[in-house]
């Protein structure tokens, strides 16, 4: 199977393309490098020990987009390309639409010229909103509460109308929770441009000493001692699920969604904790005042995913927090 990945050379992307490549898929990347990196998928091939195909192409540019399709045949994509920050989509909206939303209408119009109708969607679990209660259920009612949940959002109703219009789409929308950890060789992991907006790469940039200290958005939430509730989720369980998400869409399901998490909710100072273990460094943190767009509590329900798809998540919290800081111990400036 030949495959066609956007974002490919992100945190995410770069550890589904070594799941894809080591179950012998033919990896294509398209990717324009703004949260990525080609070390990155240089590492991919050095792990796989298999080469990939990249094009530096954005997404928004049609032309060199209809280029690479023009050049290959692939049997199905995997959309991860889009910004991704939380409280950055709050401060600048209209980037975030136009960057996620138009960028994937105009994948889209290039499948459908391509006649490629498989396609594996990276959502969220900020589609959910904040909620009254948890876990969450894939038909719980959706309601985001800052501009990048609202671009997943626009994106699964385009998605959902696209297949309701054509039903030889088969569409797999994967809402995951928080990603974290990294690959256990230490050779591939998160690495941010600027100041980490995740919690689990800005609590390694502090033990490893590039950060002074952890800050902590509010610790008035209704939750257990006041601080943001998540479910962490290995990035490998994630690149793996996708597998499990090609899979499916070979039995042409039609559109299918699922939540992607561990069902295991951790607020932000039981995350410090194990984290603090696994380096031996203390990581100091700092309260300060919530962040906007955050909500108090979110973790799934991923039982939906485990009966269909036959995946669930097989690592835990301490296994994310040692390979986190196995990945910032080894690549101190990340890929630079």
């Amino acid at each position: 199977m030949r495959l066609l990945v956007t974002g490919g050379a992100g945190y995410i992307g770069s550890h589904a393309c070594l799941e894809l490549l080591r179950v012998g898929c033919e990896v294509v990347v398209v990717d324009n490098l703004s949260n990525g990196s080609e070390e990155s998928l240089k590492r991919v091939q050095d792990l796989a020990g298999k080469p990939l195909e990249f094009h530096k192409v954005d997404l928004l540019d049609r032309e060199a987009l209809d280029a690479v399709f023009a050049s290959v045949e692939v049997d199905a994509v995997i959309h991860f390309a889009g910004l991704k920050a939380v409280g950055e989509s709050v401060e600048i909206p209209l980037r975030y639409y136009h960057n996620n939303v138009t960028g994937t209408l105009v994948l889209c119009e290039v499948l459908k010229k391509h006649n490629v109708k498989n396609l594996v969607f990276s959502s969220s679990a900020t589609v959910y909103g904040d909620l009254r209660t948890v876990p969450i259920t894939e038909n719980f009612p959706l309601g985001p509460a800052n501009p990048y949940g609202r671009t997943k959002w626009m994106i699964e109703k385009i998605l959902r109308d696209l297949h309701r219009a054509d039903q030889a789409w088969n569409i797999v929308l994967l809402r995951y929770f928080k990603p974290a950890g990294a690959h256990p060789s230490g050779r591939i992991g998160e690495d941010p441009n600027d100041i980490p907006n995740n919690m689990m790469p800005y609590i390694a940039q502090v033990a490893v000493g590039r950060l002074p200290e952890l800050r902590v958005f509010g610790d008035d939430y209704p939750t257990r001692d006041g601080t943001g509730v998540r479910d962490y989720i290995h990035v490998i369980d994630l690149g793996l699920g996708h597998l499990s998400a090609l899979d499916k869409l070979a039995s042409k399901p039609g559109l299918l969604t699922y939540n992607l998490g561990t069902g295991q909710g951790y607020s932000v100072l039981e995350v410090v904790t194990p984290f603090e273990r696994a380096s031996g460094k203390q990581v100091p943190y700092k309260i300060i005042g919530r962040r906007p767009g955050d909500v108090a509590s979110c973790y799934a329900d991923p039982s939906k995913a485990k009966r269909e798809l036959g995946w669930s998540a097989q690592r835990g919290i301490d296994q994310m927090c040692a390979d986190a800081w196995h990945w910032q111990s080894c690549n101190p400036d990340g890929y630079k």
